[in-house]
């Protein structure tokens, strides 16, 4: 596989320093990258969506989902099984894990909850009032010139 150097990203722009990390994060990412645990991500409505994560065998106390530097990062850690267990076959796996998910700007984690196995985040994206589209109105020529008769005729007075 080839390896890509992305220094002259940096040298040659201002300002996108984030889509320069997020080429090296999907470069980086090989075939290889572990698949557990297992998770969806499907978008509940047009400016939120949910992580549902499949954590069987691990209870709340067990997990721990934090917000930094825009990545989320959900671990667990299991407490250690009580050693006079014997197990025939051990199909459940309760390893411990740390899954990262980077987040978008302006997208922000409203809540998260753990039930029948599953630990669904919820997420949210808000755009400021500076960011969202806004209609602007377009005036005529006539009502512009009227506009200019009534200012002239008041500094006149």
């Amino acid at each position: 596989m080839r390896s890509f150097d992305l220094a002259p990203l940096y040298r040659a722009t201002v300002g996108f320093d984030q889509i320069a990390d997020m080429m090296d994060r999907v470069f980086a990412n090989d075939v290889s990258q572990p698949s557990y645990p297992p998770y969806n991500i499907e978008k509940t409505d047009e400016n939120a969506y949910r992580i549902s994560i499949a954590v069987a065998g691990f209870t709340a106390d067990d997990l721990g989902v934090e917000v930094k530097e825009n990545a989320l990062i959900v671990t667990a850690r299991k407490a250690e099984d009580d050693a006079s267990r014997t197990y025939l076959h051990r199909g459940i796996a309760t390893r411990a894990f740390e899954r990262r998910f980077h987040l978008a700007d302006h997208v922000r984690v409203t809540g998260a909850s753990h039930a029948d196995g599953m630990l669904h985040i919820e997420l949210e994206r808000e755009i400021p009032e500076a960011l969202k589209p806004r209609r602007i109105a377009i005036a005529s020529a006539e009502s512009t010139a009227r506009a200019k008769d009534v200012v002239d005729a008041e500094t006149v007075n």
